[in-house]
């Protein structure tokens, strides 16, 4: 029992439309002409387009993102390498000022002493080759009498009057800083030139 004006081609067309979602399906029966259904699918496709390109760009920041974050991870995994003695080297550094302050509190007559000659040279050695690990490790002594004061290197501990040197020029060094490669380790405690009153 078909309809008269029914025609089987759209009978046909139908059943091939059969589960297509309304949204994209043709609504010209319903009133539209072909002009107005030629311009929703331009309506259809300009979204889409929109909504890829909308994707495009959100694949796009965050590819950046992740390569942000792994260069991020590589230069934290290279410092951790490079300061990883840091804490170490810190409490070091205490041995090193005990032996520099034993060498340098050895009575010259003692040096001399044919019994503690070779006490004398084994501290010595000592010293050189805790000097030789550091070197290896990137620790360096900061160098700072004579030089003005670098508030980045040296921490003044008091003013000491004179007119030998430039006021602001350290003059005496009460402990030695130290670098961990380019990163304070330990800032040098220093006397620091001021013209007398």
């Amino acid at each position: 029992m078909t309809n008269e004006n029914e025609n089987p081609r759209d009978e046909a067309v139908e059943k091939e439309l059969a589960g297509v979602p309304d949204a994209l399906l043709d609504k010209g029966a319903e009133g539209a002409d072909e002009g107005q259904a030629g311009h929703s699918l331009e309506n259809a496709l300009s979204s889409l387009r929109g909504d890829l390109e909308q994707a495009q760009q959100d694949m796009l920041y965050a590819r950046a993102e992740v390569q942000n974050v792994r260069r991020r991870m590589e230069k934290d995994v290279q410092d951790a390498r490079a300061y990883a003695a840091t804490g170490f080297a810190r409490d070091i550094l205490s041995v090193a000022d005990n032996l520099a302050r034993a060498i340098d509190h050895f009575p010259a007559e003692m040096r001399e002493d044919e019994k503690l000659k070779n006490f004398f040279a084994g501290i010595e050695a000592t010293q050189r080759e805790l000097d030789k690990v550091f070197g290896v490790h990137g620790i360096t002594r900061i160098a700072s009498k004579g030089l003005p004061l670098d508030p980045n290197q040296h921490q003044a501990m008091l003013e000491i009057p004179t007119n030998d040197a430039e006021p602001g020029t350290v003059v005496q060094e009460m402990q030695a800083g130290y670098m961990i490669k380019d990163r304070l380790l330990r800032p040098a405690m220093v006397g620091v030139a001021k013209k007398p009153d």
